[in-house]
């Protein structure tokens, strides 16, 4: 079963703040394109809070059909278009992508990368990053790097892509979560706060590259 135009749709989104992850939203479809869908500005249940999303945001969705079944999709943005009432336009899942189970992965991927970090106390560092997505990434630090929770990081990501091209995508973060491993690392979560359009689309161009090797395997 495939959504259709008015279709509701129940959102999560994958913002790097767990607690936020779990709200959900509705939405409802307003348009559709070959490769694409445009989607009302989804609004929290309960609240009727509007929810703003930003270019390359993750989502996880749904929708209901007949007798109750719930059909779950992975997706993110595209960007916006201004009509009558603004759109948002989101990537159209294929068709076998669409499952009766939730598959709350988003788009991001286990990825060791080099990453430099400067905070905003003017202490830089280089280390590696366990996973990255349009949205966020993780990476490690020792004990002497003194990251802390709320912090808002700077950060150049090298990107190698399968043509054999390099990028740096430079972007800011705040820290969301500090989880203590063995011995004196920890484990940075980090949720982009400013990036380009431009750089979030060079990161989400390499997670699909990443998820493609893996389902290859």
């Amino acid at each position: 079963m495939y959504p259709k135009i008015n279709d509701v749709l129940f959102i999560q989104i994958d913002s790097g703040d767990e607690k936020e992850s779990k709200v959900l939203y509705k939405s409802r479809i307003a348009e559709m394109e070959e490769q694409a869908m445009y989607i009302e500005v989804p609004f929290e249940e309960g609240t009727g809070r509007l929810k703003k999303l930003h270019m390359g945001d993750e989502l996880s969705l749904h929708f209901i059909t007949e007798g109750g079944v719930k059909n779950f999709f992975n997706s993110y943005v595209l960007g916006f278009h201004d009509d009558v009432i603004r759109q948002i336009r989101i990537r159209r899942p294929e068709p076998e992508a669409i499952s009766k189970i939730q598959r709350r992965s988003f788009l991001r991927v286990q990825a060791d990368l080099e990453i430099a970090v400067q905070t905003k106390a003017g202490r830089q560092f280089v280390t590696k990053t366990e996973d990255v997505g349009g949205g966020g990434v993780s990476f490690y630090a020792e004990e002497h790097q003194e990251v802390t929770e709320g912090e808002t990081l700077s950060c150049w990501l090298l990107i190698p892509y399968k043509n054999g091209t390099l990028e740096h995508v430079p972007f800011e973060g705040e820290v969301v979560r500090v989880k203590a491993l063995n011995g004196t690392r920890s484990m940075i979560m980090l949720k982009l706060s400013q990036i380009s359009d431009m750089e979030r689309q060079k990161l989400i161009r390499y997670c699909f590259e990443r998820q493609f090797d893996f389902r290859n395997r």
